[in-house]
């Protein structure tokens, strides 16, 4: 009886693991490899003949892979394994860029070589896919899809910028002229931009407010917190949006200082800190040290603290979906 349950339970880890191998991966028959079937004869020829003459000007290797379905598996894992499995570029430059469309599951992705990274960036490449693939796979036309989002891929391997590209320079002429908060394209979801912000304004925010309503000290941490508020807001609000914010700390910050000196209450925490040693403002003990500076704590609680602490692809790329 054991045997047989032991025998069971082997059999069920092999069809288990059969099972999760994942997608397997086709076999590399050429620079095109149109597995979905959804490329004429027409642009699979054009498109194999502009990555050969590609490939021995550059020895860059650009490869196009269509699959019907990723059959449940991330476009981002398959497409690294892929890759990988296919070992694209040459070794010791890390030259190769897999090009993968998923058509049943609305997916695609640029995986991007070591060697290239710098060359096409994930920004560009998910602009690439935005404002270039995404619009013509939407109106079904597959062909030019794959087309023009490769040749883009070709023309800034070989050196061309963003501006020289049909489909590219119009983001950057926009995001130029529109409004004070335009935010350049840093690859982030709305929902990225909303946690990220929250968690860098929630935390300079923080210091600054307390820089503000603490006498003394506070003008050390006007100070300290300057080049947080110059490069920190960059990540969500894009560097015109940055400067805008930073320019307003360093303005108001000093104004907040000036209005509030005249209170009743912060000139009781200026005499208070400099005759008793601490202050109580808002919930917050404050306590001056012995170089004139100021130390808090919150009174809300009495065992809370704050601390803080510091030829192959390594999943470069950018996917995106229509």
């Amino acid at each position: 009886m054991k045997t047989k349950i032991t025998l069971f339970a082997c059999l069920l880890l092999w069809i288990n693991a059969a099972f999760s191998s994942g997608l397997e991966i086709p076999y590399l028959t050429g620079r095109v490899n149109d597995n979905a079937g959804i490329l004429t004869e027409e642009t699979h020829l054009l498109l194999g003949d502009s990555l050969k003459a590609h490939e021995y000007r550059t020895t860059n290797q650009v490869v196009v892979l269509t699959i019907a379905s990723l059959q449940g598996e991330s476009i981002e894992d398959y497409a690294h394994r892929v890759f990988n499995g296919w070992k694209l570029g040459q070794k010791g430059k890390d030259n190769g860029i897999l090009i993968l469309i998923a058509p049943n599951d609305r997916q695609m992705r640029i995986e991007v070589g070591y060697g290239l990274e710098a060359s096409l960036t994930d920004l560009t490449a998910a602009r690439i896919i935005r404002n270039i693939m995404t619009p013509r796979f939407r109106e079904g036309d597959f062909n030019a899809g794959i087309m023009e989002g490769t040749m883009a891929v070709i023309h800034l391997l070989d050196g061309k910028s963003t501006n020289e590209i049909a489909g590219l320079e119009e983001e950057e002429a926009s995001a130029s002229g529109s409004g004070i908060f335009s935010m350049e394209d840093s690859g982030l979801s709305i929902m990225e931009r909303i946690l990220i912000g929250a968690f860098v304004f929630g935390i300079i925010g923080l210091f600054t407010f307390l820089g503000i309503i603490t006498p003394g000290f506070g003008w050390f941490l006007y100070l300290f917190l300057i080049p947080f508020w110059a490069m920190f807001p960059i990540i969500v609000l894009g560097t015109k949006g940055a400067f805008i914010v930073f320019i307003a700390y360093l303005i108001l910050f000093p104004a907040a200082k000036i209005f509030l000196r005249s209170k009743p209450w912060y000139k009781t925490a200026g005499h208070d800190l400099r005759t008793k040693g601490t202050a109580n403002i808002g919930g917050f003990t404050f306590s001056s040290g012995g170089s004139g500076g100021s130390s808090w704590s919150s009174s809300g609680s009495s065992g809370s603290s704050f601390s803080g602490g510091g030829g192959s692809s390594g999943g470069g790329g950018s996917s995106g979906s229509w």
